[in-house]
């Protein structure tokens, strides 16, 4: 009987790490996907994609297809002692580290958004590459250290492992030195997990960090590619490199765009929210890009809408731990907000996987996605209500104070009347 043939993955992770497995030749992304999950020893990864560097360009791998249709005629004929190279990457951003269930991850997201900073081109935000520099150093290093050496300001690291040499360039050495010192003093005593879930949601207002960029062409025949497409949180970026630099030209957030579509390597974009231009055209560059780029979207654009209620919810508890408002009164059930994530993240996935199914049964060179928004108006989901706009339990005990619930008390009224006149109508 002829010896399996196998193939050595090497997924190289955001913290330099990486982990190596064993697939067969036939092996599907899922396989290199469920060793990945049993080696860091977590049962999802959330936000979390493999990807495979194509064209100088990441693109995330569809789990259900064969591998060789990303490593292509190398995948069969080479020795199957020559690794191959997967790396784990961030598919959706998040605006919060509390959205992420597992330390682990929140380590491996932070760590790529570390290693993002160090590329961010927004000149114009320099002040929060300070602050983001030392909460990191508070995050990595622990408290600042006090030293008599007033040259060295009691900050033992280098420059060009926190910020981007531009802004080296531009302030020089010790004025970074000095004054990243004088931050990170201020956050004395605070806890390491703390100082990455401060980094992961200040990190999220860089302009170029957390997104994923495609390179675009705005004419099919064109050798550069000057054009990027932008894939964030919040929708679609359209950006332009002029001199090296991306400077954003659109930006569509998801109720901007009604649709969608790719036809080999053509890229269209429809939108209502811009009058001026309603359908933008650009080329990718394969027919391959363009599918992936659009699954892409697709995914990101469901995370969004399944996870809003949550993020609203995390926002408001950020908020009021920021402003210290009713630190003494406010009671968090943080147990049941996370198993609230779990079950949400858990039904998008099973929904996703249902309808690439679909999917897949389609034309593969052709495709077109409609940026549909679902409401859920039902009454059952006004206490869920309460609780995301003024972190109350409505089953539990109220323990604001008597300002606060008289301002949930008359917001609730006001929504059970207007529903009660609806129902009225109706009949």
């Amino acid at each position: 009987m002829a010896a399996k043939k196998t193939r050595h993955v090497c997924v190289l992770l955001p913290d330099k790490q990486h982990l190596d497995c064993t697939v067969g030749v036939k092996a599907r992304g899922q396989e290199v996907w469920t060793s990945t999950l049993r080696q860091l020893g977590v049962g999802d990864l959330q936000v979390f994609a493999l990807a495979v560097l194509r064209d100088n360009e990441y693109i995330f791998v569809d789990l259900d297809e064969r591998l060789t249709k990303y490593f292509c005629k190398r995948w069969t004929r080479e020795s199957p002692m020559v690794p191959y190279i997967l790396f784990l990457r961030i598919k959706f951003y998040v605006e919060s580290g509390l959205l992420l269930m597992s330390s682990r991850v929140q380590q491996l997201y932070y760590a790529e958004l570390r290693q993002k900073l160090l590329l961010s081109q927004s000149p114009h935000q320099e002040a929060l590459f300070f602050l983001l520099a030392a909460l990191a150093l508070q995050a990595e290093v622990g408290d600042h250290r006090e030293t008599n050496d007033e040259e060295k300001c009691g900050c033992d690291f280098l420059p060009e492992d926190y910020f981007p040499s531009w802004l080296i360039k531009r302030r020089g050495r010790d004025y970074v030195l000095q004054n990243v010192g004088l931050l990170h003093a201020e956050l004395r005593g605070e806890a390491s997990s703390r100082a990455v879930l401060r980094f992961i949601r200040e990190a999220s207002r860089l302009q170029d960090a957390a997104l994923t960029l495609y390179r675009m062409r705005q004419d099919k025949k064109s050798r550069k590619s000057s054009i990027f497409l932008g894939v964030a949180m919040t929708g679609v970026h359209i950006y332009q490199e002029i001199n090296g630099i991306h400077q954003i030209l659109l930006d569509f957030s998801w109720n901007d765009i009604d649709s969608l579509t790719f036809q080999g390597s053509k890229f269209e974009i429809v939108s209502s929210g811009s009058l001026c231009i309603p359908k933008l055209v650009y080329h990718s560059p394969s027919a391959f890009h363009s599918k992936h780029i659009l699954m892409h979207i697709r995914d990101s654009h469901r995370l969004h809408f399944s996870t809003r209620e949550a993020a609203i919810y995390v926002q408001h508890l950020e908020d009021m731990e920021a402003g210290c408002c009713y630190r003494e009164s406010y009671i968090c059930d943080t147990t049941a907000l996370k198993q609230r994530l779990r079950n949400i993240l858990s039904s998008m996935s099973d929904c996703s996987a249902a309808e690439e199914a679909e999917e897949d049964e389609g034309t593969p060179s052709e495709a077109k996605l409609w940026m549909d928004e679902e409401f859920v108006d039902d009454p059952a989901d006004v206490p869920w209500l309460a609780e995301v706009l003024f972190g109350v339990s409505v089953d539990g005990p109220l323990v604001l104070t008597s300002s606060c619930w008289a301002a949930v008390t008359a917001e609730m009224k006001q929504v059970l009347w207007r529903r009660a006149g609806e129902a009225a109508s109706v009949d």
